[in-house]
């Protein structure tokens, strides 16, 4: 069997085919034609194999590609080769190895100025093509870069979300134009979720807690007020006592929640007992059912002021300086922030953007 590659030849026979170093592809060809009558007759197969174009040029660098094109572009091999900071024996020596891939002259050598051969010309259009894609490409790349630097994305608590990111956002897109703030709203346990698996950068949650996977940032401590219907007995105090909430209906938090098991150990601690007569897993719902007389409930201050506005619910404070909610940022460990990420911490925590992740507080 004659196996052809490009103008050599080589004789193989088709029970070595397999053997002779003789590809998958060939191999499948060989046993497409071994039926045909001029193989029956002869024993033979005469196959004339053309490589292709990207497999020759393969080993060609995009810094050969541009040296080609300016020895092309200035008709001179010193002055391409100056151009790309190389020395003029290397452009000739890269021209002939290019020469020799292709089989084929590129250049008229009996011209001055160098004058370019068909294939020549057909190959340095082929080079600019490769450089214009290649430019194309590096800036889609930086201004895809460029759009995830400049995008936060972060997982809140409903009750953060609702009371202050709307003017966390109008400061935010003040101090970085550039920048896209994301925000969605989501239950605590989702949001670790979330900024483990990196579907956000920033979550936003009570009572954080740290891990191997997740860091935590304080950024901080919010009075808890006794929330109540106007008409209630205890709407007109100017303090509330422990003690006053002892037998009292109560709206509370869903059992799984952080500010549930907070509240039942203030609760064991003062000694009083409340009856529990709903519980949800947001504030909002909470302060619903609380001004719809359905009971009483211990709530953030600062998430309560719509409702006092609207004349819906009373705050009372609560004799109980050790009693609050803690709030922080908690974000993937080992992970490099983003610049509108730090900038984003930086505006809740009061700090200059850091260079690490966190900011400096």
């Amino acid at each position: 069997m004659n196996v052809g590659h490009g103008s050599h030849v080589e004789t193989v026979s088709a029970s070595d085919g397999y053997r002779a170093g003789v590809s998958i592809g060939w191999v499948g060809y060989l046993k497409r034609v071994y039926h045909r009558p001029y193989y029956k007759a002869t024993g033979t197969i005469t196959v004339c194999k053309i490589s292709c174009a990207y497999v020759i040029m393969d080993p060609v660098s995009f810094s050969e590609l541009q040296l080609f094109k300016e020895i092309a572009a200035n008709r001179s091999m010193s002055k391409g080769a100056a151009l790309c900071g190389v020395s003029q024996s290397a452009a000739t020596q890269h021209v002939q190895e290019v020469e020799r891939r292709l089989g084929m002259e590129l250049f008229d050598r009996s011209k001055r100025p160098l004058g370019l051969t068909d294939a020549g010309k057909l190959y340095a259009e082929f080079c600019r093509d490769v450089l214009d894609r290649q430019e194309q490409f590096d800036l889609a790349l930086e201004r895809m870069k460029s759009e995830v630097d400049s995008a936060v994305r972060v997982a809140s608590i409903y009750s953060i979300g609702l009371s202050e990111m709307g003017r966390l956002q109008e400061e935010f897109a003040v101090r970085y134009p550039e920048a896209r703030l994301q925000v969605e709203y989501m239950r605590p346990d989702r949001i670790y979720d979330a900024v483990r698996d990196g579907a956000a950068d920033l979550g936003l949650v009570s009572y954080p807690e740290a891990s191997r996977e997740i860091a935590a940032l304080h950024w901080r401590d919010e009075e808890m007020q006794v929330a109540l219907p106007p008409s209630h007995a205890l709407a007109n105090s100017e303090e509330v006592y422990p003690a006053d909430l002892n037998g009292q209906d109560f709206v509370g938090f869903d059992e799984d929640l952080s500010i549930r098991k907070e509240l039942e150990r203030f609760f064991r601690l003062q000694g009083i007992a409340v009856r529990l007569v709903m519980h949800f897993d947001n504030i909002q719902m909470i302060k619903e059912a609380v001004a719809l007389g359905r009971g009483v409930s211990i709530l953030p201050a600062r998430t309560m002021q719509a409702e006092i506005a609207q004349g819906r619910l009373v705050a009372v404070p609560l004799r109980a300086p050790e009693l609050f909610r803690p709030v922080g940022i908690v974000h993937r460990r080992r992970k490099q922030l983003n610049r509108a990420a730090q900038g984003f911490v930086a505006l809740m925590t009061g700090g200059s953007p850091g260079v690490n992740g966190s900011s400096h507080v």
